[in-house]
């Protein structure tokens, strides 16, 4: 890693939940690829191909403030970056007016007001987690990305190891994927997925560039890899480009706590819940991510 530093300061607005993005960078206790100390978060990243690392100082109520080292970074881009990370392109205050006098949407933003989904560091990071998380627990999933990432990542000089490249993944065997606890069905998948961002049928990251990100043809693209159902389409959408109009609702915990919210008594079918969901159109995720942060007896991690 170079010597080269890029720094700046980004507003944030009043309502900001400082302890979701924390939460969501400390998920892996063994810190691996993400860092969190007190109010502060270090990131080991791919910066345009280069291995870099971002750190994140939230200890500011009204400003968060980051280095990017190692790697060449334009201003502009790099703040570009970190509005997306942080969930700051969200538009989460047109559900309130819409909606906010709906007896359950109330109470999911009285709950959890300016709740704003953090967004993974790229888009592939949030594929390749979407990918390892089906069906399996958030604890399960995170020792499985672990060991992805130490077999197949780039270590930077303190230790930390940045989540590998479509090309990394593709120069691995089935063992090595094997080994990291992946089933062959979903190695097979990230293998389809990393080769198809490489081929340019899947370009995730310019995608990501656009103003707008056009969810219906990235829908679209993923949904022609094989392995890649509504839910991880849904899920990447929601983590790699904060697109809030995913429905998520084969989520497990989403009906769980959909059913809580109603008081029902037991979880309501996918049926239900996505027809639930689909009268808060064009928000369904963003409702979905406020019943993942409800209060409950049994609190979700992270997903």
């Amino acid at each position: 890693m170079t010597d080269l530093h890029t720094r700046l300061a980004i507003a944030l607005p009043a309502d900001f939940r400082h302890t979701d993005v924390l939460r969501f960078y400390a998920r892996d206790r063994e810190q691996v690829s993400e860092r969190t100390q007190d109010q502060r978060i270090e990131k080991a990243l791919h910066w345009q191909g280069q291995p870099a690392l971002l750190q994140l100082d939230l200890s500011a109520p009204d400003t968060a403030r980051a280095v990017l080292k190692g790697a060449e970074a334009d201003p502009a881009q790099l703040q570009d970056q970190l509005r997306s990370m942080l969930g700051l392109k969200q538009d989460i205050t047109s559900l309130h007016a819409a909606h906010g006098s709906h007896p359950e949407i109330a109470r999911l933003l009285a709950y959890t007001p300016g709740l704003r989904m953090p967004q993974s560091a790229s888009p592939f990071e949030a594929a390749c987690w979407a990918v390892i998380g089906q069906m399996i627990s958030v604890e399960a999933a995170i020792s499985v990305r672990r060991k992805l990432i130490r077999q197949l990542g780039t270590p930077l000089a303190n230790g930390m190891i940045c989540h590998p490249l479509p090309e990394q993944l593709l120069a691995a065997s089935p063992e090595q994927l094997r080994s990291c606890g992946l089933s062959a069905s979903k190695a097979a998948t990230l293998i389809r997925l990393a080769g198809a961002v490489e081929s340019g049928a899947l370009p995730l990251d310019n995608w990501a560039t656009l103003p707008q990100p056009p969810a219906d043809e990235i829908s679209a693209a993923l949904s022609q890899i094989k392995g890649i159902g509504p839910w991880t389409q849904s899920y990447i959408l929601l983590r790699g480009y904060g697109a809030l109009d995913g429905s998520l609702h084969g989520d497990v915990v989403v009906r769980k706590r959909l059913g809580a919210l109603l008081n029902l008594p037991e979880p309501p079918d996918q049926a239900f819940t996505q027809q639930w969901l689909s009268q808060f159109a064009p928000w369904p995720a963003l409702v979905a991510a406020h019943l993942w942060a409800m209060p409950t007896d049994t609190p979700t991690k992270d997903y």
